[in-house]
Parts: C-alpha cells; structure tokens; sequence
C-alpha cells in the first residue's frame, strides 16, 4: 500500500511540475523585457528537467522521451523568438 501511495504521489509530483513548466513557457511570452523572458526560460527549463529525472525515477520512458522533446520544442522556440 504505502508503495502505492508514494507512486501516486509522485505521479501527482510530475504533472505538477509539468503544469509549472507550461505556466512558465507560456509566461514568456507575455514577459515584458528579455531578462523577463530569459527568467521564465530559465523556470520552465527547470521545471522539465525535474520532470525528466522524476519519470525516469519512475521508469516512464515513454514520458521522458515526450517531456525530452518538448524541452527541445521550448528551447528552440526561445533561441529562435528571444535570444
């Protein structure tokens, strides 16, 4: 049981941080400055990569390998947009 509830929590965990990861990508475009934008950059790169190891914790690798490509999404989005 207690397995169980631990993994429950840490599926909760995970789409909580994906949930930040997506306020924050989306939070950069509505930044009102670079640095503005380069911070929330910053947190969403964060958040994924938080993400990333958690489901690999967990042995998702069909989720890391989706969470992998939409950091590389959100990366490319600020190289070509922000920086």
């Amino acid at each position: 049981m207690a397995d169980d509830a631990d993994r429950q929590q840490k599926l909760t965990q995970l789409e909580r941080l994906k949930a930040m990861g997506e306020k924050a990508y989306d939070d950069m475009y509505e930044a009102h400055s670079s640095s503005g934008a380069t911070a929330c950059y910053s947190d969403a790169k964060e958040c994924y990569y938080d993400a990333i190891g958690l489901a690999r914790r967990l042995e998702m690798m069909d989720e890391v390998a989706a969470l992998e490509k939409r950091l590389e999404h959100i990366k490319a989005v600020f190289r070509s947009q922000f920086a």
